[in-house]
């Protein structure tokens, strides 16, 4: 790559085209500052000595280079980074729950129509190119959304569509006989445009919140939900874990609102942890011989909750970020990581960078989705067909432990293995995402440097890509050892 971006162009051939009066001292100076009269290969080796430095500890002696304007790599680095990273964590975990959740439903639903119409959008999504994706996703949720913004009203014609949608969806999902999906399809439509035409009533698009009567609802059906997935609701011990965990959530969201308004991120981190951990040690004192499923339910109940709290408090900043002059009453941002005029605290500005990375992280998770959904269908349907599978079922066991605690863990075997492949593909389809919506991030970096013939940061940028594929791999390897408890280290 070093090579090949040394011989791509002449690094000096801005200045050659310069008329400035000094220009033979300018061509000198860049020559001596980039090794220029070095042939190339050596000059790789030089650059190759300076990263080596990096290896050593507490040493503060890393050396990559500069590029054409004289500036260290090393310095360019932690301004690309913060962009770049935000946006692959954002995406790469949104696709991996998003994958699973989608691929379980497509596999439980086997050549349904669920499954049939999921596996012809994720190949439409992983066939359209990331570029065309990102300007689709500009034009009819950017502009679309924006437009419908400054005057947040929903066409009767619309509320209907969104629940035959809906109810077509759920009926899928759920399945059954016909009478079955009727109910459900009758059901989920008329809630589902209850809920919207509620919302479009109290003016929610404009002013929206969860609020003190919905978030305690929220918190109870994330804990029924919950011990629905972990243990079932007939175990009522289970249950009251959970409950009490969202006991404990709802109480912390009346008592920290007033903090919130003068906190920080790691107010917020501190918080977050310490209901996790309340909730955790509320399914350790319940006891009994599964001590560990309802230490589950009361954390993850607990972790959700807190969510949805930090959630709620967003949502009260977004008139004040809607409304303020920067903004113009287009929240939807289509290029940059932030907007360079917007003041505000913590809240107003973690708004503003959800807003600019919203379409971004969603182009790359249209691309990445398919990959996962298939992975996590295809392990699960081989797992389902396992005899262990069939001994269970004809234990009498129900269906929904059957596949959380027998065939869950087993099915993402093989995702932990395509994730370090696929977070490269995600980095190299960063690129061009970040160049359609404008980010400065690596990305951004890496077409600089192409263009200006600087073979640091191109190298630099490897050697992040390179480094985040290696802990992507360790991690997939220690996540093993977590889903197949046979995986162990040698005695």
């Amino acid at each position: 790559m070093y090579l090949l971006t040394a011989a791509s162009g002449d690094p000096l051939r801005d200045l050659r085209e310069s008329r400035e009066p000094n220009r033979d001292e300018l061509i000198r100076i860049r020559s001596e500052q980039l090794n220029l009269d070095v042939p190339a290969p050596l000059r790789y080796f030089l650059w190759l000595s300076g990263a080596a430095r990096c290896l050593i500890p507490f040493a503060n002696a890393c050396d990559l280079g500069v590029n054409v304007r004289n500036q260290q790599v090393t310095e360019l680095l932690p301004i690309a980074l913060g962009s770049t990273i935000q946006l692959l964590t954002g995406a790469t975990l949104l696709a991996i729950v998003f994958g699973i959740i989608i691929g379980i439903v497509s596999a439980l639903r086997q050549n349904t129509g669920f499954d049939l119409t999921v596996t012809f959008l994720v190949f439409l999504m992983f066939s359209l190119p990331s570029f065309f994706i990102a300007v689709l996703l500009k034009e009819f949720i950017a502009i679309g959304f924006n437009d419908f913004l400054a005057d947040p009203n929903i066409p009767p014609a619309v509320l209907i569509g969104i629940g035959l949608v809906s109810g077509i969806i759920w009926q899928s999902i759920i399945g059954g006989d016909r009478r079955r999906r009727i109910t459900v399809f009758a059901v989920s439509a008329l809630a589902t445009s209850g809920v919207f035409a509620l919302m479009d009533a109290i003016n929610w698009f404009r002013f929206p919140g969860i609020g003190p009567v919905a978030l305690p609802l929220i918190a109870i059906g994330i804990a029924i939900l919950t011990t629905t997935l972990f243990a079932g609701l007939q175990s009522r011990r289970a249950l009251v874990t959970g409950l009490i965990a969202a006991a404990l959530s709802i109480a912390t969201y009346f008592s920290v609102q007033g903090l919130f308004d003068i906190s920080t991120a790691g107010t917020i981190i501190i918080v977050g942890s310490i209901l996790t951990a309340a909730g955790i040690a509320v399914g350790f004192f319940a006891g009994g011989y599964d001590r560990g499923v309802y230490m589950r339910i009361g954390g993850v109940t607990a972790a959700l909750s807190f969510i949805v709290i930090v959630i709620d408090r967003f949502m009260q900043s977004w008139d004040d970020y809607f409304t303020d002059r920067s903004i113009n009453g287009r929240p939807i941002a289509t290029v940059g990581a932030s907007t360079p005029t917007l003041d505000g605290d913590m809240w107003i500005l973690g708004i503003d960078s959800f807003t600019h990375f919203l379409l971004p992280t969603l182009a790359l998770v249209l691309i990445s989705l398919a990959s996962y959904t298939r992975y996590v269908r295809a392990g699960m349907l081989e797992v389902l067909n396992q005899d262990y599978i069939r001994t269970a079922r004809a234990k009498g066991l129900g269906e929904r432990t059957v596949v959380m605690r027998h065939a869950f863990r087993n099915s993402l075997i093989p995702l932990a293995t395509f994730i370090p492949v696929d977070i490269a593909a995600v980095v190299g389809g960063a690129i061009i995402t970040e160049q359609v919506f404008s980010i400065s991030g690596m990305g951004q970096l890496f077409i600089r440097a192409l263009s200006n013939v600087d073979p640091n940061p191109v190298m630099a940028y490897f050697v992040i890509v390179a480094v985040v594929v290696l802990i992507a791999n360790l991690i997939a390897d220690l996540s093993y050892a977590v889903l197949d408890p046979r995986v162990k280290a040698p005695q």
